[in-house]
């Protein structure tokens, strides 16, 4: 059970193992231990990654909360150290766009809080063990409380380096013979022509896919070509002239950013000081 608690939690086998000290063979030989006892399959292969099912999932909820009480009773009275430590986990793009260059300003007003930055799996959410976490979504994880403190509307953007290289842009649907640059979705330009008034542009465009925000954002950099991104979070580079917004048309599909914290877990003094800053800093 503490194995599958700590592979649920921290999302592949390699991360349990390192965490409890034993080889990732292991972690697979104590699951399937785990399943004959419960006569359940808990996990399933999906390519090469190792993932819960619907009864994982299920489980996993059923008993997190005894886990966080003992890992939590355990912490307290071997470290109490550990009281001032307080977890964020974040995607890479609000990391660096956003949290990086701000958090100092927390930093220097509670100095006896040892702040940890991790990146979050924000594609399935098996869990999270931070205390506090930033997500992108609609808002709706169970299990967690879910506040919204930025929006997620995008805007079209380039680099100085293309523009003078390709010319610039006078109509938004002059973009459409321009090299576009996707982030996760090749379908969100076509949206982002129809807000802006474009009836001919096709379904789906060709261009190079990224995988997430960050990796959007340093090819548009790198002069790539023109991509979608949310105005907030390239702030610094927008006022330093490295990007340029095209156009004042932006694109709401109804995902935002969002502060959480799991509902089954009180926060202690330094995560709700974190919290409460975050909060009044993106308002």
């Amino acid at each position: 059970m503490r194995t599958f608690e700590a592979f649920a939690r921290l999302g592949t086998a390699a991360a349990a193992a390192r965490e409890l000290d034993i080889t990732p063979s292991a972690v697979s030989h104590q699951l399937s231990l785990l399943e004959s006892h419960v006569n359940t399959p808990l996990t399933v292969r999906s390519g090469r990654t190792l993932v819960l099912t619907p009864e994982g999932r299920e489980y996993y909820r059923s008993i997190r909360s005894a886990f966080s009480v003992l890992r939590a009773a355990t912490a307290q009275v071997r470290d109490r150290h550990a009281a001032r430590q307080v977890t964020i986990s974040v995607i890479p793009l609000f990391a660096m766009g956003w949290l990086i260059p701000h958090v100092h300003e927390f930093l220097a007003r509670a100095s006896d809080l040892d702040v940890n930055i991790l990146y979050a799996n924000h594609r399935s959410y098996p869990s999270d063990a931070a205390d506090l976490s930033v997500r992108f979504g609609d808002g709706e994880w169970q299990g967690y409380r879910a506040t919204k403190v930025m929006s997620g509307a995008m805007v079209a953007v380039a680099s100085r380096e293309y523009l003078m290289r390709r010319g610039p842009v006078g109509r938004p649907a002059e973009l459409l013979q321009h090299t576009l640059v996707h982030d996760e979705d090749r379908g969100t330009w076509a949206d982002w022509f129809g807000q802006a008034g474009v009836g001919n542009a096709p379904a789906t465009l060709p261009g190079l896919l990224l995988e997430d925000g960050q990796l959007t954002l340093s090819a548009t950099l790198a002069g790539l070509g023109c991509a979608l991104m949310r105005e907030p979070l390239v702030a610094r580079e927008l006022r330093d002239g490295a990007l340029v917004k095209l156009f004042d048309v932006a694109l709401d599909d109804g995902r935002d950013y969002y502060l959480c914290q799991r509902s089954d877990v009180e926060l202690s003094a330094g995560a709700v000081a974190l919290r409460q800053w975050l909060l009044a800093r993106l308002a």
